[in-house]
């Protein structure tokens, strides 16, 4: 008999929880989202695209909004646009430019005067600007832009083959290289800067985004990551380069060839940083490695830090670096100087926003913005003065989250079988007064971590009576990068003790129903959730696996990172000294093994995860008898966005670990 005693103190939360209303579906009508965070030199103004959902159109809305820092207040920048994004201000902060479309719905790059004024479209680049960056003494931009496609004559029009190489099952008509342009503030047009076969890096979201353009303090050079070409699957020869401005001369920073990016000049000097797996290996974590000018050995610098950093920010005076990354259940910020050790910001228990990458902008002034939520909060606005001040939140866009009854997250910990010391996230429901539903939300990544931030998904199932438990398994990037690491040639059995371990840790507390316990995730989350399923088939009383990778030989032959999946394995599925390890790190070799009811989802143009995984699964599924469901969203994007289908895919995933856990025990919700 499961005893009660204590749980009174455990499950204690306060009464104006139960007064309040709870999170609901109907609620993603009124969140606000936030990003592309820019904080103008002198630290005065934040410039900030909120996007807000239009159900109705089936669009998400944004608006290029201003924040006053001394007053905390707000005021449009734009109306009506379709879409905006990257707002930057100019070198004397008297201007604003940022990208949105054109009339013929081009992205182009606009100029805003602050003192008032309509925006101008300030470039004409004919296949749209992918990214840009102002020249130091504010009279030009470097914009990076596909090169236009080879048009054909005569019968060749009709042809639509393409040659594939490396690339992903989906893909529609090949990838443009993509080339740097100078375009100057006064009228006139563009000129190019460099061309060739080979191209600036690029990515297809989610994952970390492109490597932006770098000025030299002088203007005398741009700093850029190259690829050789424009198959996805080999992205990761990616490799930083300079470009002199005047002559268009493009040469390496160094001898590296690989898995290098993001290089970023020093605010004064020769000195650049850049991200470089550490010790060149591509299963380790991303650190921050200083040269000091070109043809210099890099040295890195926050080895000691021992964190996966995808943020790297110059501070005044080119002395020291604001660093981001994921640790334990948060984002830490810290202050790395080029020589000692790195100090942690305090950020009063905030989540910094951001996945692979955040929304951190320095000012010269040495104010730091950044856009940060709570467990029980959506995402604001939020200033340091100094690196050792404490956060202020400027905006309120989600002020109306404070009148629903939010669930507390906590960080809980485990030792895995394996030895190493384990973390994950708790939400909680409001009634703890019988023992709860524990349902799994695996994140995907797997280079990622599941936080104490505002998660939708999260505060819906708790909203429902469960105890909702976010493990971070083998692979996550929160702990170091042994535990990074330890992914490498062990993509299911080990994350899945590491997972099973946290579970029995989680089964412990008196409020969790450990009998009925669902499994589910997306992307890698999927991936973890069909192997648990096939695996520990007798823990689950439902599953959901969406996007899910369940055959390693499909990903490497059909995703957009295809050949790129060897890192994981040590070589090709297609030599046979590797193919067994493929076949028994795929769940589904052991899908046969699954019966706990499932429902599966995906896109279906999905060329992150191919959909032809979620397809095997679900035959799988059907041909042993086991309940299941198959539900495809239309797109080609690893997870649609646009606000009607993203409800829809929450809704069908709550409702399906609903319908199977049963309605007993919820209490009052």
């Amino acid at each position: 008999m499961r005893t009660l005693a204590g749980l009174a103190a455990l499950a204690f939360l306060p009464l104006t929880l139960f007064a309040q209303q709870p999170f609901s579906l109907e609620d993603l009508r009124l969140l606000v989202g936030i990003s592309s965070v820019e904080i103008s030199p002198d630290g005065s103004r934040i410039a900030v695209v909120v996007s807000r959902p239009n159900f109705a159109d089936n669009r998400n809305e944004p608006q290029l909004e201003l924040v006053d820092v001394a007053a905390g207040t707000t005021r449009p920048l734009t109306f009506g646009r379709a879409r905006v994004s990257d707002p930057a201000f100019a070198p004397d902060g008297r201007s604003l430019a940022f990208v949105a479309p054109d009339g013929a719905g081009r992205a182009q790059v606009w100029l805003l005067a602050l003192a008032g004024g309509e925006a101008r479209c300030w470039t004409s680049s004919p296949t749209g600007v992918s990214q840009f960056s102002w020249r130091p003494d504010g009279q030009a931009i470097a914009y990076a832009a596909e090169d236009e496609t080879p048009k054909l004559e005569g019968e060749a029009r009709h042809l639509s083959t393409i040659r594939i190489g490396d690339q992903d099952l989906f893909l529609k008509q090949p990838f443009q290289p993509q080339h740097i342009w100078i375009q100057p503030l006064a009228e006139g047009p563009a000129r190019r800067l460099t061309s060739g076969s080979w191209s600036l890096e690029f990515a297809l979201p989610p994952g970390s985004g492109a490597s932006p353009l770098s000025w030299s303090p002088d203007g005398k050079q741009i700093a850029f990551a190259q690829v050789p070409g424009t198959q996805s699957g080999q992205l990761d020869f990616v490799h930083a380069a300079l470009v002199d401005v005047e002559s268009g001369t493009v040469r390496p920073l160094d001898g590296i060839e690989k898995l290098q990016s993001a290089p970023t000049f020093a605010p004064e000097g020769a000195a650049l940083v850049y991200r470089y797996p550490r010790d060149g290996k591509a299963e380790n974590q991303s650190e921050v490695y200083l040269a000091q000018g070109a043809g210099q050995p890099g040295r890195n610098l926050t080895r000691a830090l021992d964190r996966n950093l995808y943020t790297a920010e110059w501070l005044p005076g080119g002395r020291e670096l604001l660093v981001a990354g994921n640790d334990r259940a948060a984002v830490g910020l810290w202050v790395q100087p080029l020589q000692g050790e790195a100090r942690a910001l305090d950020l009063d228990g905030l989540v910094v926003s951001g996945a692979y990458g955040y929304e951190v902008s320095v000012a010269e002034s040495g104010a730091i913005a950044f856009a940060a939520s709570r467990a029980d909060e959506p995402a604001e606005v939020y200033v340091i003065s100094s690196a050792g001040a404490k956060p202020r939140c400027l905006t309120h866009f989600n002020d109306w989250a404070r009148e629903r009854r939010m669930a507390p997250m906590e960080r809980v910990t485990w030792k895995s079988a394996d030895g190493f010391d384990e973390d994950g996230v708790l939400t909680l429901p409001a009634d703890l007064s019988s023992p709860r539903p524990l349902v799994l939300v695996i994140h995907g990544g797997p280079t990622s971590a599941s936080k104490t931030s505002f998660n939708v998904l999260a505060q819906l199932m708790a909203a429902e009576g469960w105890v909702v438990f976010s493990p971070n398994y083998r692979g996550s990037d929160n702990l170091g990068n042994a535990y990074a690491a330890a992914i490498l040639n062990d993509a299911g059995a080990g994350p899945g003790r590491d997972v099973m371990a946290g579970v029995a840790e989680v089964r412990k507390r008196p409020y969790v129903d450990g009998a009925r316990s669902a499994v589910t995730g997306w992307s890698y989350g999927g991936f973890m959730s069909t192997w648990l399923l096939g695996n520990y088939p007798g823990e689950w009383r439902a599953g959901v696996a969406g996007a899910p990778v369940t055959n390693w030989v499909d990903q490497y032959t059909l995703s957009d990172g295809n050949v790129q999946v060897r890192y994981g394995f040590g070589g090709s599925p297609w030599k046979a000294e590797f193919a067994a390890a493929y076949r028994e790190q795929s769940p589904i070799t052991y899908a046969g093994a699954i019966r706990a009811p499932t429902l599966v989802m995906t896109n279906l143009e999905d060329f992150r995860v191919p959909p032809v995984q979620a397809f095997e699964l679900y035959h799988s599924l059907k041909d042993n008898g086991v309940e299941t469901e198959f539900v495809g969203f239309q797109g080609r994007t690893h997870s649609s966005s646009d606000p009607v289908h993203a409800r829809e895919r929450t809704r069908l995933w709550i409702d399906w670990v609903k319908r199977h856990l049963g309605p007993e025990n919820k209490g009052d919700q």
